[in-house]
């Protein structure tokens, strides 16, 4: 009997190609879908970016920068011309049947210059330039809070990812316990209630892992909301080294840093720098400012023909006997004193933001090393042991809960502790008005 294997196999690769075809065009098809459904992970300089970008209370702050930019050109203008014209004698008869309404009128256009003395004009020009670097102080002054908020927002999110990953490890792992459980029920090497205890165990697994998705949205939340972002919760996602620092500077390094930087210690030196301004210009208005006056004069009722036109200049100065700007000379010079105290104040409040924040840095650091050197090897290794001495009948079932709970505990103890060393660096961030710990 003969068969013949060549029409076969070349239909089995007619039918294999066509397979192919079918499967790549249904991979590019859902390619698209594939990628709007995938989550997006962004990093904290990414979603610091983005922060600066859509912000809306910090793009608010950064027109008032705008705003001031627009006085300057105010405040520097030269006050305006003023143009007169007087007209007198003007007899509406008639002369010979012939009408002429505007015979022997008396014509004088004249304009008049106010001339400020004593450097008025770039006192307020001055002035007005204080006002827009003390406005680009308040904007990083409020970027720095905002990205304190945005910091904590960005680790609490972090932190609730690592909280819902150590939940569901612990319950995965509780799983394989009750599973091991359930065989030695069926074989008779437990009891019933020792089953029924185990089972009833599992439900904090459960409750720890719903409370970590919750406290994940909500965190999810925060942080879209700080972003002005409204994509779903399912597409967001961050990504970030949830973990201490190496090194931390010395608090001296750090007090250094933050009396250069802190914007809001910057715009108390820089509003005393504009008191003495507005001090000067003040002094500069109490002087006397003349105001220089032209014109030019068409009589035509005059006998004398030379007499008709003719050109005068005149001078105004006031007579400043009983305002001389007192009030306001008073009034800066106290301003000076107030800014001075209120600078002091601001530079007291950066160092004791800075002290109090590299103490929390430090306490939870003290509180961390202990965790990472022994604690959580400690625990793995007595939830292990103990494990296997009930497998094996030489331990209890209330010592392999204890320890099961107590490994729980350690864990999530150091995990929380993580996300407030984060939270305490961020703060001492916002302390030194820059990032001194990554």
């Amino acid at each position: 009997m003969a068969f013949s294997f060549r029409p076969l196999r070349a239909e089995l690769l007619m039918h294999r190609f066509w397979n192919f075809i079918v499967l790549a065009f249904l991979a590019i098809a859902m390619a698209p879908v594939r990628a709007q459904q995938a989550p997006e992970s962004l990093t904290w300089p990414q979603v610091r970016d983005r922060f600066e970008q859509n912000n809306p209370t910090l793009q608010a702050y950064k027109l008032s920068i705008e705003e001031s930019k627009a006085q300057e050109t105010t405040a520097f203008l030269r006050p305006n011309p003023t143009l007169g014209l007087l007209a007198d004698g003007t007899q509406i008869v008639p002369n010979h049947g012939v009408w002429q309404p505007f015979a022997g009128t008396f014509e004088s256009p004249s304009v008049s210059q106010l001339i400020e003395r004593r450097n008025k004009r770039h006192l307020r020009l001055e002035s007005a330039k204080k006002d827009t670097l003390i406005a680009e102080s308040d904007y990083a002054d409020e970027e720095r809070t905002l990205l304190f908020n945005l910091r904590t927002a960005f680790v609490s999110t972090l932190q609730a990812k690592t909280v819902l990953q150590v939940a569901e490890d612990n319950l995965a792992y509780y799983d394989k316990v009750l599973k091991v459980s359930e065989d030695r029920f069926s074989a008779g090497d437990i009891a019933q209630i020792d089953l029924d205890r185990l089972q009833l165990q599992r439900v904090q697994y459960e409750s720890d892992v719903q409370n970590a998705i919750v406290s994940l949205r909500t965190a999810k939340i925060q942080l879209l909301t700080l972003l002005n972002d409204r994509t779903p919760l399912e597409q967001f996602n961050v990504t970030g080294n949830y973990d201490t620092a190496d090194q931390l500077l010395t608090q001296d390094e750090v007090r250094k840093r933050a009396l250069d930087t802190r914007p809001d210690l910057r715009a108390a030196i820089e509003t005393l720098e504009k008191a003495e301004t507005e001090h000067r210009l003040a002094m500069a208005n109490g002087s006397t400012d003349p105001t220089v006056a032209v014109w030019y004069t068409h009589n035509s009722s005059t006998n004398n023909p030379f007499a008709r036109d003719t050109i005068g200049v005149s001078v105004n100065v006031p007579l400043r006997i009983f305002d001389r700007n007192q009030g306001e000379k008073l009034r800066t010079k106290l301003d000076i004193t107030r800014s001075e105290k209120l600078r002091a104040a601001a530079e007291a409040q950066v160092l004791s933001d800075v002290d109090s924040g590299y103490a929390t840095v430090e306490s939870t650091l003290n509180l961390l090393r202990p965790y990472k050197a022994k604690y959580l090897a400690q625990s793995i290794r007595v939830r292990d042991t103990i494990l296997f001495s009930y497998q094996h009948g030489g331990a209890s079932l209330l010592d392999f809960l204890n320890a099961e709970n107590e490994y729980r505990s350690v864990q999530l103890n150091y995990v929380n502790l993580v996300g407030s060393y984060l939270t305490a660096a961020a703060q001492l961030n916002e302390a030194a008005g820059q990032e001194v710990i990554p």
